[in-house]
């Protein structure tokens, strides 16, 4: 890491591992399957854990794998006595606590390209989490960032230039412009310190969950370190033994449409305890026709559960009935806030960074 300062500043460092495998399509084959047939993968893989579990009254909706419990009246009616849910999936232990702090950052909705992005506001924040940036103790605190995710919609397209037809010099310009603007800034970022990017909805990837990564040719100057990584969504990967899981936003926006929550943070809890992702896909969430199983189920439990693309910030630690812990966070749209989320390895806390470029009067 290069600072101004004389003092030389080493970047902490941890232990990367990827679990993205399981979202892959690479060696699924099309052979003319019906996208129902997802919902068969589904039942059959949460049957034998649904038979064990305890009784608890949930909100639901369609495509959540639950058990109920009744009886059958005698008008021959089947009478609900208890809805069984999965509840939290078991989580791997922790690693013991260490004692010095390592951060991750993350963000979402750069929209480089849209007429909301600021360049100068992403430049900054380029430059803080890089080393550039603030006095000698400000330095030293971003020597302590050891990873940046980039969580979904970095680039947006005019859809006006996707109609099918040939494009102008001019205009295949301006399509190329927001991916080549992209990639600069990736690469100042790529050369001091490791980063994932993952597709969103806006981002020139395929429609339907899981995305597959953005294509590497797209950034010819931050591909070529080892450092830049570009990932599926979802995405799930560990740090130092301590396992991540988020999406670009889409599988949470779209439960809106069925059901009502407090804030958004509920939303994601309740996925958890469903154990799913994406309860809604294929019914209303674009999502590949898999037959004999479904890459959206939670099995182990993350550390950290982030959703990209939100109106707003929010948090929150989720504690389970079997000593599960997991940090929630809901991360907002960078372009219309100007806000990066820190979290903090050693202890789970959470806290915001936020970039402004209006000038005082």
């Amino acid at each position: 890491m290069e600072v101004d300062s004389q003092k030389q500043l080493q970047r902490k460092q941890s232990t990367y591992l990827s679990l993205d495998e399981n979202f892959g399509i690479q060696r699924e084959v099309y052979r003319g399957q019906q996208y129902s047939q997802i919902y068969f993968a589904r039942l059959h893989m949460m049957r034998t854990l649904l038979y064990s579990l305890v009784p608890n009254w949930k909100s639901h909706l369609p495509g959540v794998v639950v058990a109920l419990h009744g009886k059958e009246t005698t008008a021959g009616d089947f009478f609900v006595e208890d809805i069984l849910e999965a509840g939290l999936p078991p989580q791997i232990e922790r690693p013991l606590k260490s004692r010095e702090d390592k951060y991750v950052v993350f963000v979402s909705g750069l929209s480089i390209g849209s007429s909301s992005s600021n360049p100068l506001q992403f430049q900054l924040l380029v430059d803080h989490i890089t080393g550039h940036l603030g006095d000698e103790e400000e330095q030293g605190l971003a020597a302590e960032i050891v990873y940046l995710v980039i969580a979904g919609n970095s680039v947006d397209i005019s859809h006006r230039l996707l109609n099918g037809q040939n494009l102008t010099s001019k205009d295949q310009s301006r399509l190329s412009e927001p991916i080549k603007e992209l990639d600069i800034l990736l690469t100042q970022i790529a050369a001091s310190l490791p980063l994932d990017i993952m597709p969103g909805s806006s981002d020139p990837a395929n429609f339907s969950l899981p995305q597959q990564p953005l294509n590497r040719c797209l950034f010819p100057g931050s591909a070529t370190y080892n450092t830049f990584r570009s990932c599926t969504n979802p995405h799930c990967f560990e740090l130092d033994s301590i396992r991540f899981l988020g999406t670009s936003g889409q599988n949470i926006d779209d439960l809106t449409k069925y059901s009502e929550a407090e804030d958004k943070l509920d939303f994601l809890e309740r996925t958890l305890k469903w154990r799913h992702l994406a309860p809604t896909a294929p019914n209303t969430l674009g999502c590949y026709p898999f037959t004999d199983r479904d890459p959206f189920l939670i099995d182990s439990c993350p550390h950290v559960y982030f959703v990209g693309n939100q109106e707003k910030y929010e948090t929150r630690l989720l504690k389970g009935l079997e000593g599960q812990l997991v940090r929630l966070i809901c991360i907002p749209r960078f372009c219309e806030t100007g806000v990066a989320v820190v979290l903090n390895m050693r202890n789970l806390e959470c806290h915001t960074i936020t970039f402004g470029t209006q000038l005082s009067s």
